[in-house]
C-alpha cells in the first residue's frame, strides 16, 4: 500500500533505502521516477509547492475603466452612483466588452469599491480596541454585586439578575 502523503512517501523511501534496497527497486515499489528517489535521499522534507502564475483575466483591459467609474462615483450624489448593472452596460456599449460576463464585473466591483474608498480617505478603517480585562470579567463582577446586595439586606430578597455577556472580540487572555 502506498503512503497517503508526500511526507509519508519520503519517510518510507528513506526507510527502505536504509535497509539496502536499490534505487531501481525503490522506483518500482513506490511508482516514482529516478529524480524523485534522488530528491528523497538528498533532502529530509519535500520541497514546497511551486506558486502558480496568476492567469490573465478577460476583465484585465477594462479594470482601469471600472476604477475610473468608481472614483467618479465618490463625488456623485448617492442616487447618481453606478450600480454593477450600469457599469456592466457601459462596458458593453461604450467599450464593446462582449467577452466579459456580469459575474466577473460584479466580483471585481465588490472587491474594488471599498479599496477605492479607503484610498481616497472616505472609507471606514478597521480598528481594534484592546480590552484590559479578561473575557467575561464584567459579567462575573455584575453577578457578584447582586449577590452581595442580597446578603446585606439580611432578609430573603428575590433579586432579578440580568445575565450580561460582553463581547470578547479578539482580546488576548491573560
Amino acid at each position: 500500500m502506498l503512503p497517503n502523503s508526500k511526507v509519508d512517501l519520503y519517510a518510507a523511501i528513506r526507510r527502505d533505502a536504509r535497509t539496502g534496497m536499490s534505487k531501481r527497486a525503490l522506483m518500482r515499489k513506490y511508482s516514482v521516477g529516478f529524480n524523485t528517489v534522488q530528491r528523497v535521499l538528498t533532502s529530509a522534507l519535500p520541497e514546497p509547492r511551486k506558486k502558480m502564475r496568476p492567469r490573465a483575466t478577460r476583465l484585465g483591459p477594462y479594470k482601469p475603466v471600472i476604477d475610473a467609474i468608481l472614483k467618479a462615483d465618490l463625488t456623485a450624489p448617492p442616487k447618481q452612483r453606478h450600480t454593477v448593472k450600469r457599469i456592466y452596460d457601459r462596458l458593453l456599449h461604450e467599450h464593446e466588452a462582449v467577452d466579459v460576463s456580469y459575474q466577473m464585473v460584479r466580483a471585481y466591483v465588490a472587491a474594488r469599491r471599498e479599496e477605492i474608498r479607503l484610498q481616497s480617505g472616505k472609507g471606514v478603517v478597521e480598528a481594534f480596541v484592546s480590552q484590559p480585562h479578561r473575557p467575561g470579567a464584567e459579567a462575573e463582577r455584575l453577578r457578584r454585586r447582586h449577590s452581595e446586595a442580597g446578603r446585606r439586606a439580611g432578609d430573603l430578597l428575590s433579586v432579578c439578575v440580568r445575565a450580561v455577556v460582553l463581547g470578547q472580540g479578539r482580546a488576548p487572555t491573560r
